[in-house]
């Protein structure tokens, strides 16, 4: 049984009529003979949606009893048992009611997918994870039901129900999205032409984004190599030099210009480490300025740099590659064309920029040194032409002007040796110095024109010339080897360090680093990708821990070049076998992944062992206030009915009464200890899942005073005080805790006060703030924050009842609600505990016109 696939309609904002999307495409497969059936659809009394839902086979919902409310929830069992095609289910990112299988309802279509179900789904772009903190921002509305971006991603397609705000805002206004009374206020708040633009431009980046992963993996799957422009990338080349803040500058320039553009900035290093004056100082400033300008930089060993930018260029699909003009003064030109001259005329459909600086034709600050190892074909060849046929052109040259002197003679075929050495290494350079020598013995050395030497001392010039040739070649092709050797170590420290600051800069757990390693090693070593793989036991199967790349290698000998890590890890490549001299620096890349997978490890064990050092002092503190607070209170329950089931006493009715009251009073006592241990367990085991909705405080507060006596308490609590959004249920807790806590230490016939105000908050929702003010002894400042921490009671407690729960409780509650709970001093002495709530005066949440006492925005999916 294969797994279901899952389409997703994704929408700006509620209204944009992804519902309606989703139930057309229904009826469009019911008529092609789909087995089609609601799972969950939710028309929040829309007329033109609740028609399309007619002539569907609908699943009827399962009904869930939550604080003495009755809820409709999908029935994930009906629908399995169903089993039909294809399951229309609603809202994705709602939450479901407790006592549900799953806490999320994109869980529960994880399961129908898992069952082979196809599934139908509808999302707002305010429900993305990342995006909440964009959203909030905008809106100034925190979304608190959210979907995994990952779960949107792995949707087999996306479909984008777009529509302009003013559209919107118009269908809004017909009343064909909210009741009448709540049209207005959605205008004036959430609906605000601004932030329902701001709102279509994140869908459509994001979808973008979508279809951009979509385009590369199609690309690398077909080998397409050619540039798409289906978006604009600027690649920026970077040598570490001086003018490499001003082409990152410029290049950000021309990617602001379009919505999307992108920008990618990369150093391309020869695996000698000869690829000219990078500065690692400066490498790392201008990766920091990218990053601060949005985009990434890339660090990639390549022997020809212009082929290693191109060759980047190409495999993200760059539309532009922006250049600085060289700084190399003319006459090295000599070389070759250089870099940027390679690029222009082989980028084919890619545009090249060349930016001027002030460094241009300044040259680098010094000649790059050139190399005897690993010259390649050209340079091979050359220097063999300059060794073997440069001796016989300068004899010619040299017998064209009648000879210098057998001297200057001699000086000449050296320097030519030099060059060949330089050019083409040590061999060309020895053949250089055997065939100069005789050509100077030829036509240079009396007699002329044979290869006999009639005097001593020629003999002697001959063979010293050929000696100091062979050893002048020998010095400079050491030279120019120990260069080689420094400047790859060079290369090789530069790549440590950023692989260094790649790693010290992820997150401490490790999550995403690997990856991002995985993708440097790729990139680094020009490999068509990259896998870490780790097996618990030496003949157990490999498994993948991070990849990069397209098919990566899932076993060391599908790949071309395997780095053990020890017995249980692997870093492989697939691409092109590596020389050896690489293997070095791969075997620190791979170091490095094992550090920070055991980096990664060691963080999920230290969580773990803080939870259970937590968990441990819970079950401590629990023990010791079960064996004295709730031991105290059975006992007199225990003492009084013992009495009362006496047959040696009589009781007289006042008695009776007393000690009736007293069972009754210590049932109550037990009934609170035992309530605040559970709210804390719910706490800690992060189940409370507050429905938040408009309260009226005048609703909440007097059932919270009903555990304390009228008397001790002194209500101000003014009757134009906006709503609050909260739930009922946690506040009220919450509020009596607090009251109880204020009472118990508050002087006897000093009144607690209770006392409500509004706050207003420039450019975003306001506040309410409810303060519980008391005349007790009050707390220092720094046990403020102790006094709301489990199992705490500050001092003796004279009137010590309880196991210290119920602040950490009540605020537990309130942090829950989106509010905040903290202790001030009372002026002229005493403690104030101070509860800010989130007010609903000005409604920007537009999930308010449903009304139905859900989370927020997810109920206003279409």
């Amino acid at each position: 049984m294969g797994r279901g696939r899952l389409r997703i309609y994704l929408g700006a904002a509620p209204g944009v009529g992804k519902t309606y999307a989703m139930l057309a495409e229904a009826h469009r497969r019911r008529q092609r003979g789909t087995d089609v059936v609601v799972a969950f659809v939710e028309d929040h009394g829309r007329l033109r949606t609740a028609e399309l839902v007619d002539g569907l086979e609908v699943v009827p919902r399962r009904q869930v009893a939550h604080r003495g409310a009755v809820f409709t929830e999908m029935d994930v069992d009906a629908v399995l048992a169903r089993r039909p095609q294809v399951a229309l289910v609603d809202e994705l990112p709602h939450t479901n009611v407790p006592g549900c299988r799953h806490a999320k309802r994109w869980q529960d279509v994880e399961e129908l997918l898992a069952a082979g179900i196809d599934v139908i789904s509808t999302v707002n772009i305010q429900h993305l994870e990342s995006l909440g903190d964009a959203v909030e921002g905008i809106t100034g509305v925190r979304q608190r039901e959210t979907v995994p971006d990952e779960v949107v991603r792995r949707a087999d397609q996306i479909e984008l129900v777009d529509m302009s705000p003013q559209a919107l805002r118009r269908r809004l206004a017909h009343g064909n999205v909210y009741a009448p009374e709540k049209i207005d206020a959605a205008l004036a708040n959430y609906f605000r032409p601004g932030n329902l633009t701001a709102l279509r431009e994140l869908a459509l980046l994001w979808t973008a984004d979508r279809v951009d992963e979509y385009l590369q993996k199609y690309r690398a799957e077909q080998g397409i190599e050619g540039t798409w422009q289906a978006r604009e990338r600027i690649v920026v080349g970077l040598t570490g030099g001086p003018e490499g803040a001003t082409l990152i500058r410029r290049a950000a320039r021309i990617a602001a210009r379009v919505s999307g553009g992108e920008l990618l900035a990369v150093h391309i290093s020869r695996s000698d480490g000869l690829s000219g004056s990078g500065s690692p100082q400066a490498l790392i400033e201008q990766r920091a300025l990218v990053e601060s300008l949005g985009g990434t930089f890339h660090a990639v060993l390549g022997d020809d740099p212009a082929g290693g930018l191109l060759d980047f260029a190409r495999g993200v699909n760059a539309t532009q590659i922006v250049l600085g003009t060289s700084r190399r003064p003319a006459w090295q030109y000599l070389y070759g064309p250089g870099v940027g001259t390679t690029v222009t005329r082989e980028a084919g459909d890619i545009d090249v920029h060349m930016v001027t600086h002030e460094h241009a034709g300044h040259g680098r600050g010094r000649v790059p040194v050139r190399r005897i190892t690993d010259l390649g074909r050209s340079r091979t060849i050359a220097g063999w032409l300059i060794g073997l046929a440069g001796p016989p052109v300068l004899a010619l040259v040299l017998n064209a002007v009648g000879g210098l002197g057998l001297s200057t003679d001699m000086l000449l075929f050296l320097a030519l040796t030099v060059c060949a050495a330089l050019v083409g290494g040590l061999l060309p350079a020895i053949a250089s110095a055997l065939v100069g020598s005789s050509v100077l013995n030829y036509y240079f050395t009396p007699p002329l024109h044979t290869f006999t030497i009639n005097e001593p001392q020629n003999i002697m010039a001959v063979a010293i010339f050929t000696v100091v040739g062979i050893s002048v070649a020998s010095v400079v092709d050491l030279a120019a080897r120990r260069t080689h050797q420094a400047a790859r170590s060079q290369t090789e420290a530069q790549t440590l360090s950023a692989l260094a600051g790649t790693v010290l800069r992820g997150a401490p757990n490790g999550d995403g680093v690997l990856t991002a390693l995985m993708e440097q090693v790729r990139e680094t070593f020009g490999q068509e990708s990259a896998a870490l793989l780790e097996r618990p036991e030496p003949l157990a199967p490999w498994a993948t821990v991070a990849a990069a790349g397209p098919r990566p290698p899932e076993r060391p000998e599908e790949a071309d070049v395997d780095v053990p890590v020890g017995d249980s890890l692997a870093l492989v490549l697939r691409g092109r076998v590596l020389p050896g001299a690489d293997r070095r620096l791969l075997g620190a890349f791979a170091a490095q992944a094992a550090v920070v997978l055991e980096r990664r490890r060691l963080a999920r064990e230290a969580v773990a062992a803080r939870r259970e050092a937590e968990g441990n002092r819970i079950r401590t503190a629990l023990l010791a206030a079960v064996s004295h607070d709730l031991r105290t209170p059975l006992a007199g329950i225990k003492a009084s009915v013992s009495s009362l089931r006496s047959a040696d006493v009589e009781w007289d009715p006042e008695d009776e009464a007393e000690l009736l009251a007293g069972i009754e009073a210590g049932a109550d006592r037990l009934d609170h200890l035992i309530n605040n241990l559970l709210d804390m367990s719910r706490l800690q085991t992060g189940t409370v899942t507050p429905l938040i909705q408009e309260t009226d405080l005048d609703e909440v507060v007097p059932f919270a005073l009903g555990g304390v006596p009228p008397e001790a308490v002194r209500l101000d609590v003014p009757e134009t005080l906006p709503m609050i959004r909260a739930d009922g249920g946690l506040l009220e807790r919450s509020l009596a805790n607090l009251v109880e806590n204020a009472v118990k230490y508050s002087p006897d016939g000093v009144k607690v006060l209770v006392k409500a105000d509004a706050l207003q908050q420039p450019g975003g929702p306001g506040r309410v703030e409810l303060r519980i003010v008391d005349r007790g002894p009050g707390v220092p400042e720094d046990a403020k924050e102790r006094i709301f921490a489990p199992f705490q009671r500050y001092g003796d407690a004279p009137r010590g009842a309880g196991v210290g729960l119920g602040l950490a409780v009540a605020r537990g509650f309130v942090e829950a609600m989106d509010g905040t709970v903290t202790a001030e001093d009372t002026p002229g002495g005493g403690l104030t505990m101070v509860v800010s709530l989130p007010a609903a005066e000005r409604p920007a949440d537009p999930a308010e016109a449903v009304g139905d006492g859900r989370d927020p925005l997810s109920r206003l999916i279409t």
